[in-house]
């Protein structure tokens, strides 16, 4: 059978070109605010997935 890729994942997560997993920080939908602006600057960027859940997503990712 062909290979699926996980649609909720592949919303969540991006793949850079030389194999980095990034996703979106939390926290930042509703309430903001309220909350730090400097923080909020640096969470907007995308940050790299670390340790052992990359290769499951770059699993779930097709990869």
């Amino acid at each position: 059978m062909k290979q699926k890729t996980r649609k909720s994942a592949a919303k969540r997560f991006k793949i850079t070109a030389n194999g980095k997993v990034l996703h979106r920080h939390q926290g930042i939908r509703h309430l903001r605010s309220k909350k730090n602006k400097r923080w909020l600057r640096r969470v907007k960027k995308m940050n790299e997935v670390k340790g052992t859940y990359r290769k499951k997503i770059k699993q779930m990712l097709g990869e």
